[in-house]
């Protein structure tokens, strides 16, 4: 290991194969292929940042120019070809940033460069790092060199999003993903450094590393750096401090704070927030792990405690597997959605902190609207969209992808009578103006549906004779290809004839009007009433049958 540099990260930067953490397979493979001479014109390091992408571009380089060959690569006395490329002056090992080298000027550069056979190398590499950051044109300019290189020339590419990347590259490299490295991994390796080290931190403080550091070892090391300078080493990290250090704060408290909602304890569970709110956790984050929590209750039968995650111990997993026998199923996702609401918001508010207090009193108020009427399955679908539309006002504006993802009532009905229509249509008849519109959804006729709903406004419907009259926006072609469409359906001619008569609304008309009177009406009842005792400002605004 490498130890000029105060660092962990660069102290302990991996110098071999066998050093790399977590990517055993690829390794191996990149081992074999350069002890069996088969050797590709380029390769391609694809993964998340810390995975170890320019480690593996550099061990590669060292491993295709080592005087002692791959299988004697060096470690401690290193030839002059491993010790240049270690120390950045291999005049052969061409390591550039193509962040800062993205025109298809510097890639006429390199090409000009390698032109010339290597000096005291083997092998002439080009080590290109964040790749996808090159122009198109960069990229065009580079396609016949990379595809024909000449034999002394090796191509590494490394880069954190490969949909930036044209196929023609990626093609014409031998990619390699490089994964998240795995938590009991991530941990045995910063045990090792922290003794090589010796540090003073506790195993559950390094486990908050590397719960933190997300399968990133650069990240974890950078953590672990930091936890290792608090102290001077004279006293030792608990799990504590390091969350005091990292401002995170115990999965626990949101336990806590998700029991005292559902047992209605107002009090504690404003209690149990500020005090996560005053160790420095931002109200954003408390939100997430709040949904984070509410993933696990659900789904608690399904995770097993291997060892390998340490997102939760033993004591939390047991605790939100005794919450989880305790709630209802159709509860727990109604409180989801309603925290996705308001994680939707947050951005948007000045006072979060606010903000987020009174998210967990309108949870605790919808929990006991839910108790009041004795238990969820008692609850109509008409009133458990009206319980989440006046307690989150306007939210149809701001959920309408959510809710049009649903398959109401009304949608139901559609399917059932599509099912009639094309009995209607076999025996060449089209009895009503309802008719003839669904007969155009099922026929896929969308814009003469929308004409009929919109623009006209039926005046008689009889043997084969369609009496209206239209507004302005009706398209001027639209008698035309009903008639057409007719004749197609039943194989009989139809009169359409205009009328000087306003006739009837439109049936957009009707159906707005009939969803104000649902509301109107929904809005006199007894659970609207209770519902406003509690927000006395929510305003019902749709009613679905």
């Amino acid at each position: 290991m490498h130890s000029n540099s105060k660092v962990l990260a660069l102290k302990y930067r991996p110098q071999t194969f066998k050093e790399l953490i977590g990517q055993k397979v690829i390794s191996e493979s990149i081992f074999n292929s350069i002890k069996n001479d088969k050797i590709p014109n380029a390769y391609m390091f694809l993964g998340i940042r810390g995975s170890g992408k320019t480690s593996t571009a550099r061990i590669v380089a060292k491993a295709l120019n080592c005087e002692n060959g791959v299988e004697n690569l060096c470690t401690e006395n290193l030839c002059e070809s491993c010790k240049s490329i270690i120390e950045g002056n291999n005049i052969d090992i061409l390591e550039i940033d193509a962040a800062s080298k993205t025109s298809v000027e510097d890639v006429r550069e390199l090409i000009e460069f390698s032109r010339y056979k290597p000096t005291s190398a083997k092998y002439k590499i080009f080590i290109c790092d964040e790749v996808h950051m090159f122009s198109k044109s960069a990229f065009a300019a580079l396609l016949k060199t990379l595809e024909e290189p000449p034999p002394y020339l090796k191509f590494i590419f490394a880069s954190t999003d490969v949909k930036k990347i044209p196929i023609t590259i990626i093609s014409r490299c031998q990619r390699y993903d490089l994964s998240r490295v795995n938590s009991s991994e991530l941990f045995e390796y910063l045990l090792k450094i922290k003794n090589l080290e010796n540090g003073k931190i506790s195993d559950d403080a390094i486990k908050l590393i590397v719960k933190l550091s997300e399968g990133s070892v650069r990240d974890s090391l950078s953590l672990l750096d930091r936890a290792m300078l608090v102290g001077n080493n004279v006293k030792e990290l608990d799990l504590h401090e390091a969350q005091k250090i990292f401002g995170y704060f115990e999965k626990s408290k949101i336990i806590d704070l998700i029991e005292c909602i559902l047992e209605g304890l107002e009090k504690d569970t404003l209690r149990i927030f500020r005090e996560i709110y005053n160790s420095g956790v931002e109200p954003k984050i408390v939100l997430n792990e709040f949904l984070e929590v509410l993933y696990y209750i659900k789904n608690i039968e399904y995770i097993n405690l291997n060892g390998t995650n340490f997102d939760l111990n033993d004591k939390e997993f047991d605790k939100i597997k005794k919450i989880s026998k305790k709630i209802n199923q159709k509860d727990l996702l109604l409180f989801w959605q309603f925290t996705l609401n308001n994680l939707d918001k947050i951005d948007i508010i000045k006072n979060q902190h606010q903000f987020v207090e009174m998210f967990l009193i309108r949870s605790l108020h919808l929990k006991q609207i839910l108790k009041t009427n004795n238990s969820y399955e008692k609850i109509s679908e008409k009133q458990t969209n009206t319980i989440e539309k006046a307690t989150l006002k306007n939210q149809q504006q701001f959920k309408n992808d959510t809710v049009n993802q649903l398959k109401n009532v009304e949608q139901e009905e559609k399917i059932i009578s599509s099912s009639e229509v094309k009995k209607t249509i076999q025996n060449n008849q089209i009895k009503s103006f309802k008719e003839l519109i669904e007969i155009s959804e099922q026929k896929k006729e969308l814009k003469i549906k929308y004409e009929l709903e919109n623009n006209v406004r039926l005046v008689s419907f009889k043997d084969q004779k369609i009496e209206i009259s239209f507004n302005s926006n009706l398209d001027k072609r639209f008698v035309k290809e009903l008639s057409e469409k007719l004749i197609e359906w039943t194989n009989k001619r139809w009169v359409i004839a205009f009328s000087r008569e306003e006739g009837l609304p439109t049936f957009k008309e009707q159906r707005n009007q009939k969803n104000i009177n649902l509301v109107n009406k929904e809005s006199k009842s007894k659970f609207s009433s209770e519902v406003k005792k509690i927000f006395p400002d929510a305003e019902l605004v749709s009613v679905e049958e």
